[in-house]
């Protein structure tokens, strides 16, 4: 049963011991709220400001297993936070593990003070949870996506036209590691996990991946140097660097450019353009 009074209060506490910067939001001038405001915390958690304040006034239906992941990723809460979040909502905690969207308070307080980088939070299977607006302008909103199509590795196969946002020249070697990537990935998870699925819906749609996994090929990996075909600014090449959070098997991925290059200067205009000129692919 939803336990409404410690719900209401847990989440009054967490909400005040959070301040803007902690989560990426401007402080401004005229500031007398103790930690956030409601509106904040509900933008955050892609909810209504009148919904989260019922929550918090013991109000309000009960909220669902979906809103109280989101109420927990938007509010930076631990793991053990977050269980505790469920149980108050009267549900039982998702699994810990490689399965699990819940991105860690530390990765998320990184990519929040990414504002001018590209970088986004991917899973093992390439499915990105979080971007950066400059991440969004470089490769389009990768979230969108929904069932199989939210791994970048089954999109490379099934949509092969959104492959036009890497150089040519790569995709040859991006198949090969996507391929190899899944396999290691099955080997790992086990037969019945979500990768399983993704390769017997690979092998049924792609002749290509069905042709590089019988090369039963491991530990092929990208580079850190990639290319990108922006529509409007042309070839980008970005040095991507990795930071790991091995519990969560959740990767943060940020793409820079070398000071003074072609493309140093290219990605200070593409802050300016934005999203403005982006057409997202299924592939992208």
């Amino acid at each position: 049963m939803i336990d409404r009074a410690g719900l209401a209060e847990f989440l009054r506490r967490r909400r005040e011991s959070l301040q803007p910067e902690d989560v990426g939001l401007p402080r401004g001038q005229r500031r007398r709220t103790a930690g956030l405001r409601r509106e904040e915390v509900a933008t955050l958690c892609h909810i209504s400001a009148d919904y989260y304040s019922r929550l918090e006034r013991e109000r309000g239906p009960h909220p669902s297993e979906q809103m109280i992941a989101s109420i927990a990723q938007g509010l930076h809460l631990s793991h053990a936070e977050r269980d505790h979040l469920f149980r108050l909502a009267g549900h039982q905690p998702p699994q810990k593990g490689a399965s699990s969207e819940h991105i860690s308070p530390g990765l998320l307080r990184i990519l929040d003070r990414l504002t001018d980088t590209p970088a986004e939070i991917v899973t093992e299977l390439g499915e990105t949870l979080r971007q950066t607006p400059l991440g969004v302008a470089l490769t389009g909103d990768l979230t969108r996506f929904s069932g199989p199509d939210r791994s970048i590795g089954y999109r490379w196969f099934a949509h092969p036209a959104g492959r036009d946002l890497y150089h040519p020249d790569d995709h040859a070697h991006y198949s090969r590691v996507f391929a190899a990537g899944l396999r290691e990935t099955v080997t790992r998870r086990g037969p019945g996990s979500w990768a399983a699925q993704l390769q017997h819906l690979l092998l049924e749609r792609s002749e290509e991946f069905r042709t590089l996994w019988n090369e039963h090929e491991v530990g092929i990996h990208f580079s850190e140097q990639k290319r990108y075909v922006h529509p409007e600014l042309g070839v980008l090449e970005l040095t991507c660097q990795t930071l790991c959070d091995p519990i969560q098997s959740h990767m943060l991925l940020v793409y820079t450019a070398v000071p003074g290059s072609e493309t140093y200067e290219k990605m200070q205009l593409l802050s300016v353009i934005g999203t403005q000129q982006i057409v997202a692919t299924p592939g992208g």
